[in-house]
């Protein structure tokens, strides 16, 4: 119920926030990307920035979370390995009991 309250207003005060922050940067700037230069306005070029550096974040996230997963897969195989190793030799007559 909570989250249904709370989110439509942080929405809602980001795009007011993007707005104020659109007004109060007014003017044009070239941008130049190295095979091409273009003309953007400020809060355009800061807001795509962030936008880019918001993505690169997401896709380290991406790459640190698949090794993750895939040590985890590799340690739960060799917990197996090693369940079935103890099972197998606790099920073994001990050498001494002659």
């Amino acid at each position: 119920m909570l989250r249904r309250i709370v989110f439509p207003l942080v929405l809602f005060a980001v795009l007011v926030l993007a707005v104020l922050f659109a007004a109060l940067n007014p003017g044009i700037i070239d941008v130049d990307f190295g095979l091409f230069e273009t003309r953007l306005q400020k809060s355009l070029a800061l807001t795509l920035a962030f936008a880019a550096g918001w993505v690169f974040g997401l896709l380290c996230l991406v790459t640190v979370l698949i090794r993750m997963v895939v040590e985890r897969r590799r340690l739960r195989k060799a917990l197996r390995l090693a369940e079935a190793e103890v099972h197998t030799l606790r099920s073994l007559p001990a050498a001494h009991a002659d």
